[in-house]
């Protein structure tokens, strides 16, 4: 057994999930620290005394990584590696009985809004000065900036409501601070998030806010790019077009999941739109921005699915051609409204049709890459990585969307740093250039 030394102070928060669980744990860890504490993410030294787990229990495989992550450091606890265990996040909030008696060794259970809970047990406060003090897991030239909790949308294949409550804003004002301190840490491009940013403004205000905060945030010093990702179709506000068109420094990017296109299964799925409305939709935003980067995201699978849904969903696709498209097969969640239904399509057939639509999807951004050899972009880059400076342009979100490679023996890059990077070749999901001044 370790002797214990100095690690009671240690903490090491592993985060599991989404990018809106990221923002969760980058909060908790600025309010331990505010606390004195010390504290590492996802740390692999066994130096910690405290560990703090912050699950994600959306779909299947995302529960057991969750599981197994807290099994994984139950153990470590029993092998005296470290003191003591929480957990907390989504998984937490949903099935925290069950895991009280499963995984018994485990100190203390909390839910998705319990954090000053969470503090309090560590004998620490939960701090107001330190509202918008972040400890950043990211590279600090981009954050992503979670302008709302919860949801308030029906969806019948999604569990959100479930762990994260009601959909409810932050505060205008308390962003606008919060921005202005990341920027203040050399923040660069803020990347929105919410389960649905275009609700913004409603709980909070009584009417839709989006473009307006978006108007504010842009007017903050430093703040080179401002990105939009989950914004939900059915009531779209068409005036966040108008701020994209105004402010440079709003990226002409846009990440709407549309999960489907045939009626039949719009209905099914408690989406709110229909398939001639969403034509409609993606055919406005084109009109009105020609250079926008679409986004969106599709299940395969919802049960009820038919060769023909199927079928209305492939043409769709290649028909919109989105610059940016993925694709998930349907987990059938336990307490979600399409739980009540039959889950009846075969497994090999959900992973056939997802792979279908992404096999289309890599022949259209090829074509739509190859249309860019020869231009030049603005890039910001992330990461130095197998011989190569790794970028991105305003059209690309971190880790779902294209690169941008230029060899590492460029001299013009800097991680963190802008550069004009002319394009001179191509892949399905690449994009290669060279440094010009």
């Amino acid at each position: 057994m370790k002797v214990k030394g100095n690690r009671a102070n240690k903490v090491n928060v592993i985060t599991l999930g989404c990018s809106k669980n990221l923002v969760d744990s980058e909060v908790l860890m600025g309010q331990l620290r505010g606390n004195g504490y010390d504290v590492t993410h996802e740390s692999t030294k066994d130096e910690s005394g405290i560990v703090i787990i912050n699950t994600c229990g959306f779909i299947d495989n995302a529960k057991q990584e969750s599981i197994d992550t807290i099994l994984q450091y139950a153990d470590a606890k029993e092998a005296g590696k470290v003191d003591k265990v929480y957990v907390t996040g989504c998984l937490s909030q949903r099935y925290k009985d069950q895991l009280e008696v499963e995984i018994p060794q485990v100190d203390a259970y909390f839910g998705t809004l319990e954090l000053p809970q969470l503090l309090k047990t560590l004998n620490a406060d939960y701090k107001h000065e330190l509202v918008g003090e972040r400890l950043l897991t990211t590279p600090k030239h981009y954050a992503y900036f979670k302008i709302a909790e919860g949801c308030n949308r029906p969806c019948s294949f999604c569990a959100i409501p479930l762990m994260r409550g009601k959909h409810v804003d932050k505060s205008m004002d308390d962003l606008v601070i919060e921005a202005k301190k990341l920027a203040g840490l050399g923040t660069k491009e803020l990347i929105l998030i919410a389960q649905d940013l275009t609700y913004y403004g409603l709980e909070k205000y009584g009417e839709r806010k989006l473009a307006e905060l978006v108007r504010r945030l842009s007017d903050v010093n430093g703040i080179d790019w401002i990105r939009l990702q989950y914004a939900y179709p059915s009531q779209f506000p068409m005036e966040v077009l108008d701020v994209m068109q105004e402010r440079e420094n709003v990226c002409k990017y846009l990440d709407m999941p549309l999960q489907h296109i045939s009626d039949n299964m719009l209905k099914t799925m408690r989406r709110g739109i229909t398939k001639r409305r969403t034509l409609e939709l993606v055919d406005q935003i084109r009109q009105r921005m020609p250079d926008i980067a679409l986004r969106t995201t599709l299940i395969a699978g919802h049960p009820g699915e038919t060769g023909q849904d199927f079928a209305e969903l492939y043409d769709f696709v290649e028909q919109a051609r989105f610059e940016r498209l993925g694709i998930f097969t349907y987990s059938h969640e336990e307490s979600t409204h399409a739980y009540t239904l039959e889950d009846n399509v075969p497994d090999e057939v959900k992973q056939e049709r997802a792979d279908a639509i992404m096999e289309l999807q890599q022949g259209i951004s090829m074509d739509l890459n190859e249309q860019k050899v020869g231009q030049t972009h603005k890039v910001l880059f992330d990461r130095k990585e197998s011989g190569y400076w790794v970028g991105r342009t305003q059209y690309d979100s971190p880790e779902v969307d294209n690169e941008v490679l230029v060899p590492a023996t460029s001299q013009y890059v800097r991680i963190g740093d802008f550069a004009q990077v002319k394009i001179t070749s191509v892949s399905d999901f690449d994009l290669y250039g060279e440094v010009v001044q």
